[in-house]
């Protein structure tokens, strides 16, 4: 079995793939240590797979029902209160033109 580096492995890893679907088995090395082993997997598992149906709509995933807001102002006027001076900076006096 042949071994490669993980740099190696993320910069190539289209052609160890490659390698892998001709059958061939690599032993993954991070600083000289072997950490994993890439090879070839065994479709006969393949088959006991199950395909199992959403118990809900996925439209609905990640959609949570929050409580009210109790606040008495707009949170949107507070941001623009507080981020006035760093947005815009402060009002500076305008100077005129010297083109006379």
């Amino acid at each position: 079995m042949d071994t490669v580096s993980v740099a190696e492995l993320k910069s190539r890893l289209s052609y160890y793939l490659r390698e892998v679907r001709e059958g061939r088995s690599f032993t993954v090395l991070s600083r000289d240590i072997p950490v994993a082993t890439l090879g070839p997997c065994d479709p006969v598992g393949a088959a006991d797979l199950e395909i199992t149906e959403p118990s809900e709509d996925p439209a609905l995933w990640g959609v949570v029902d929050l409580p009210p807001l109790l606040l008495s102002r707009d949170i949107t006027g507070i941001l623009v209160e507080v981020r006035a001076d760093r947005d815009f900076g402060p009002s500076l006096p305008r100077q005129e033109d010297d083109a006379e």
